[in-house]
C-alpha cells in the first residue's frame, strides 16, 4: 500500500487525540511529550522552509520576469504555425468539412482538428478557430460519416482513415461544447474502437502480420502504416477509460517488434541496433515507417525497448529531409513527435531539424506541398507540418511525454 498503512500498530499520545505511527515520528515506541513533539515538528518545519525557500525565490523571480523572450526560430515556427491555420479555415465548407478536394472528407477534417488542437485551439474557445473546430466535430459526428461504427468507408478512406478518425475522437473526448456533444464522441469512440478490435483478431494468412492492420477490415494481411493510427487511437481510448483490452495494444506492440529489421538472439532481442522498422515484416526500414515506428511504440509504453532505441538512433544518421520523400510529411510528423518522446539529445536535434525543413516548402496561401500533396492534398500536409511544428506545446493527451 501507497502511504500509510493504517493496519499497523500504533502510539497514541496522552496528550493528543492524533495517532502517530511510531515509525514516522519517534525512534522508538515511546509516546512523545508535547514539548518533544513541537520541538520535533518545528525542526522539521524549518528544515523544509529552509530547503524550499530557494525554490519559492526562483519561482517569484521567474514570474516577476515574464515568460523568456521568444528566439528568431520560434517567431518563425508561430509565424508558419499561424498561416497554416489560416489555411486550414479556409478550407472549411459549409457542412463543417475541412479539404481541398472530394475525397477522404472525414479522415481530412479530423486531421485537421487534431492540428488545430494540437496547437491550444479549443471547441469551447470564441475564436475563428474554436467556432471552426464545433463545426467540424460536428461534421465527423453526422450519421452520414460512419457505417456500423467504421469511418473508412463513406469517405472512401478505408482502415487509414478510420484510425485517424478513432485517434481524433479520442483525443477530443471532454473537449465537447456541451454534454451532448461529449457524449456523443465517446460512443461515436467507442463504437470506432470495436471495429478496430475486431479487425485485429482476423487471422492473417502470415502469423508474422498477426496483431496490426491493413486497408480494409477484413484483411489477411498487415502493414505498419495503417497499423500506427490504429494502436494510438486504441491507446489514446485506453487512457480515456474505454474498453480497450490491454492484450490487443500488447499484440499491436508485438507486430511492430516484428517488422524491426534485425536478426534476434536467443532472448528475441534485436542483434542489429542500427535499423529501423519497415512497411511490412521482413522488408527494408525507411524513413517513413520508422518515425511512424519510433513513436507509436513509446505511446504504447515501449520507452527502454532495444527497436526503440536502435530506431531513434538509425534516424540521427538520416539526412532530414532524406533523398527518397515518400510520404515526407507523414514520416517528419512521426519524425517530430517520436524524437520529442524519446527526450534529450534527440529531441534537441529534431527541435532543430524539423524548422529547418519544413518552413521553406510552405507555400504563400498558408498550405504545404509535395509529394504527399499529391496523394492525398493540401489539408493532408498542412495538418501534418503543423503537428509537426507544434510538438513543443503538446496540448493533446496522446503526445505528452
Amino acid at each position: 500500500m501507497i502511504g500509510l498503512d493504517l493496519s499497523e500498530p500504533r502510539d497514541v499520545c496522552p496528550w493528543s487525540n492524533v495517532p502517530s505511527p511510531t515509525h514516522v515520528l519517534a525512534p522508538s515506541t515511546e509516546c512523545l511529550r508535547p514539548w518533544a513533539l513541537i520541538r520535533r515538528c518545528g525542526v522539521l518545519a524549518i528544515m523544509l522552509t529552509l530547503a524550499v525557500l530557494p525554490t519559492l525565490a526562483l519561482a517569484q523571480e521567474a514570474q516577476e520576469q515574464g515568460p523568456a523572450p521568444l528566439t528568431a526560430r520560434d517567431q518563425k515556427v508561430n509565424a508558419a504555425i499561424e498561416k497554416g491555420t489560416n489555411y486550414l479555415l479556409s478550407q472549411q465548407g459549409g457542412g463543417g468539412q475541412i479539404t481541398d478536394r472530394p475525397q477522404h472528407e472525414t479522415a481530412m477534417t479530423a486531421l485537421a482538428i487534431m492540428a488545430l488542437s494540437s496547437v491550444g485551439h479549443q471547441p469551447i474557445d470564441d475564436t475563428r478557430e474554436g467556432l471552426a473546430l464545433r463545426k467540424a466535430i460536428d461534421y465527423v459526428l453526422r450519421d452520414d460519416r460512419v457505417r456500423d461504427g467504421y469511418y473508412g468507408k463513406a469517405d472512401g478512406s478505408n482502415m487509414y482513415g478510420h484510425g485517424i478518425v478513432t485517434l481524433m475522437l479520442a483525443e477530443m473526448l471532454g473537449m465537447g461544447v456541451d454534454e451532448k456533444q461529449d457524449t456523443m464522441i465517446r460512443k461515436r469512440l467507442q463504437d470506432g474502437i470495436d471495429v478496430i478490435l475486431k479487425s485485429q483478431d482476423r487471422k492473417k494468412g502470415n502469423p508474422s502480420h498477426q496483431g496490426g492492420w491493413r486497408y480494409q477490415p477484413g484483411s489477411n494481411d498487415s502493414d505498419l502504416s495503417v497499423t500506427v493510427w490504429q494502436l494510438m487511437a486504441l491507446r489514446a481510448a485506453y487512457n480515456d477509460g474505454l474498453d480497450v483490452p490491454k492484450e490487443s495494444i500488447d499484440e499491436a506492440v508485438e507486430y511492430l517488434k516484428r517488422s524491426y529489421k534485425s536478426g534476434r538472439d536467443a532472448q528475441g532481442r534485436p542483434v542489429d541496433m542500427n535499423s529501423g522498422f519497415a512497411y511490412q515484416p521482413g522488408g527494408n526500414p525507411e524513413y517513413a515507417t520508422t518515425a511512424a515506428g519510433l513513436l507509436s511504440m513509446q505511446v504504447a509504453g515501449q520507452y527502454d525497448a532495444p527497436e526503440v532505441q536502435g530506431a531513434a538512433d538509425w534516424m540521427l544518421r538520416k539526412d532530414l529531409p532524406p533523398k527518397r520523400n515518400n510520404w515526407f510529411y507523414y514520416g517528419t510528423y512521426y519524425y517530430a513527435q517520436g524524437m520529442y518522446q524519446r527526450s534529450g539529445k534527440y529531441a534537441q536535434i529534431a527541435e532543430l531539424e524539423v524548422p529547418k525543413v519544413l518552413l521553406p516548402r510552405q507555400e504563400d496561401n498558408g498550405s504545404w506541398s509535395g509529394d504527399d500533396t499529391d496523394r492525398a492534398g493540401r489539408v493532408y500536409s498542412t495538418s501534418l507540418a503543423i503537428l509537426s511544428l507544434g510538438v513543443k506545446h503538446h496540448y493533446l493527451p496522446i503526445y505528452q511525454r
